[in-house]
């Protein structure tokens, strides 16, 4: 009798061209895959929640698959963190029902991208951040972002290759924290778009050096015109903190 199980995953994307099967370098679906496979001697195909992008990292992305094992699905995350690189572990393992799909569920997400704001780069956070020289002004950022919050089309915040029968998208929430030298954005929403938080972060850190004036988001918003945007901000700097379904 088939079971479906849903794993919560973590990982450091650094060595991953992202997390989607692809033919041009190794994923973290391909690893789950073949590991899975290899575990439970059965062809498993998983079912991810978030496609993050090459080099963006995970605390609690979410995939699912369906299997004949017998191993209880409790037990399945221990026995897989024996065979995975270091890189990638399983938090959770568990069983859950047949027709749970971790896209097609309403789903609070949240992302959050840390900048190392110093004169001189951190080689000890260079994997998990962005480094920036520039003194940021967090007040101008937060009254930027201010207007990003609610429901809107985001299209002018979205790659041009999105395929998507709609860009509009609801953000509940966009924070700022500092810690000493490491500040971190935090991005709370119902689904993001193709790169659509690193463009968020590339146009606020514009407005955080003084080349974008806050209010400029609004008009950039409207607009639903990509160049009107900053740049997207590198991936090392983006982590899917977790996934809350409703």
């Amino acid at each position: 009798m088939s079971v479906r199980v849903k794993l919560t995953v973590a990982y450091d994307g650094t060595n991953y061209c992202g997390w989607q099967m692809q033919d041009n370098g190794i994923t973290v679906e391909q690893v789950l895959n073949e590991e899975l496979s290899r575990l439970l001697g059965e062809e498993i195909r998983i079912i991810g929640a978030s496609r993050t992008d090459s080099g963006v990292h995970a605390l609690g992305n979410v995939a699912v698959f369906d299997t004949e094992t017998r191993i209880p699905a409790e037990k399945i995350s221990f026995a897989l963190n024996q065979r995975l690189p270091n890189d990638i572990r399983i938090t959770e393992s568990c069983p859950v029902a047949d027709d749970f799909h971790p896209r097609f569920c309403d789903t609070i997400k949240t992302y959050e991208y840390k900048i190392w704001n110093h004169k001189f780069p951190n080689p000890l956070v260079r994997l998990y951040s962005k480094f920036v020289y520039y003194k940021l002004d967090i007040a101008r950022m937060e009254r930027a972002a201010a207007y990003l919050v609610g429901e809107h089309d985001f299209k002018a915040f979205s790659s041009p290759r999105t395929q998507v029968e709609s860009t509009v998208r609801t953000v509940t929430e966009i924070s700022f924290t500092q810690e000493g030298n490491m500040i971190t954005m935090r991005i709370k929403g119902n689904g993001f778009l193709y790169n659509m938080v690193r463009i968020i972060m590339g146009t606020l850190l514009k407005c955080g050096m003084g080349m974008f004036e806050p209010e400029y988001v609004k008009e950039i918003l409207e607009s639903k015109d990509r160049k009107k945007a900053g740049a997207k901000a590198e991936a090392c700097g983006l982590t899917l903190v977790g996934i809350e379904y409703l």
